[in-house]
């Protein structure tokens, strides 16, 4: 009888942490796939080409009122 329960007990524990290894390596994946998927990067170039178009164009107008 002890024995029998001394392994469920260890099958209980076996499982569950193979369902939170499991949980953490696909949440990790997905965190990782968000924050460095191509997709993402493009867009962050595209606005740091915005940002540098947008202050170039603060620096000239800015340039034409002190003048």
């Amino acid at each position: 009888m002890l024995n029998t329960t001394t392994n469920n007990t260890n099958t209980t524990i076996v499982r569950n942490y193979i369902i939170l290894a499991a949980t953490v390596m696909f949440a990790s994946m997905g965190l990782t796939d968000t924050f460095f998927a191509p997709t993402r990067n493009s867009q962050q170039e595209r606005l740091n080409n915005y940002g540098q178009v947008v202050s170039a164009g603060l620096v000239s107008h800015s340039q034409k009122l002190g003048r």
